[in-house]
C-alpha cells in the first residue's frame, strides 16, 4: 500500500497522461535515453542517474524499481509521461516532506521528439495539481539552471514564482551547478494549474507555445 494519498494514479489531458513508472518500461526508457544523449546531457546529473548511452537493461530496472520502492515509502510519485499513448519521458514529484511542511520538487525530461507539443507544461500542470488538491501538498518546487532556456520558459509559462537562486546545488554534467528556484502554493491556483494553462492556451489563440522542454535538473527528476 503507498503512503501517498491517491497513488497511484493515471492522469490525463488530451494527447498527454501521466501514469506510474512500470517495470515493463525498462525497455522503452533506455531506447528513449539512447536517443536523447545529446539532448539531455546538459541537464543530466552526474549520478546517481542510468547511462545515456546504449546499455544493457540492469540499470533502467534497478531505476525503476528504486522510485517504485520510495513511492510506497511516501518520499515521490514517479510518472511515465505519454504523448497519444506513447511513452515520451518522465515526471517525478519526489523529495515530498510530511508533516507541517508538506511540500516536493518536481523534475522531467522529454523526448525531443515531443519537444514544442505543450507536452511538458501539461503534465506539469496535471502533477501539480493532484500534489495540490488530492495529495495534500502545499507546496511544489522546480529548480532549474539557469542556462536551461526552455524548461524556465515552461516554469514561467505556468505561472511558477521565482525565488532566487541556489549556489551550487546539484552535480550536473561533470561540475556543480547553480539552479534557479521556481516555485507555487495552493494559494497561487486557486483554479488549479490546468485551469491556469487552458486559459493561457485560449489567450494564445488555441495555440501550443513554442518552445523546446528537454527537463529540469531538479533532484527529483528520476529519468
Amino acid at each position: 500500500m503507498s503512503r501517498i494519498p491517491g497513488w497511484p494514479v493515471t492522469l490525463r489531458e488530451g494527447p498527454v497522461g501521466l501514469r506510474p513508472m512500470r517495470m515493463r518500461d525498462a525497455g522503452a526508457l533506455r531506447e528513449t535515453r539512447r536517443r536523447n544523449m545529446e539532448w539531455l546531457r546538459p541537464w543530466e546529473p552526474t549520478l546517481p542517474e542510468p547511462p545515456l548511452e546504449p546499455a544493457h537493461l540492469s540499470p533502467y530496472v534497478a531505476m525503476i524499481r528504486a522510485v517504485r520502492a520510495e513511492a510506497r515509502r511516501g518520499m515521490a510519485m514517479p510518472w511515465a509521461i505519454t504523448y497519444e499513448d506513447v511513452f515520451a519521458g518522465q515526471l517525478t514529484v519526489g523529495a515530498i516532506t510530511w508533516g507541517s511542511a508538506r511540500n516536493a520538487q518536481i523534475g522531467y525530461w522529454i523526448d525531443e521528439r515531443f519537444a514544442g507539443k505543450g507536452a511538458t507544461p501539461t503534465a506539469v500542470a496535471l502533477a501539480v495539481d493532484h500534489c495540490f488538491f488530492t495529495t495534500g501538498l502545499h507546496r511544489v518546487e522546480a529548480n532549474v539552471r539557469p542556462e536551461n532556456g526552455p524548461s524556465r520558459r515552461v516554469a514561467e509559462k505556468l505561472g511558477f514564482r521565482e525565488e532566487g537562486i541556489r549556489r551550487r546545488q546539484l552535480h550536473i554534467d561533470g561540475a556543480w551547478r547553480d539552479h534557479i528556484c521556481y516555485a507555487l502554493t495552493i494559494e497561487d491556483v486557486p483554479h488549479g494549474l490546468v485551469h491556469r494553462w487552458r486559459q493561457r492556451l485560449a489567450n494564445d489563440d488555441h495555440r501550443i507555445p513554442g518552445g523546446q522542454d528537454p527537463g529540469t535538473s531538479a533532484s527529483s527528476a528520476a529519468p
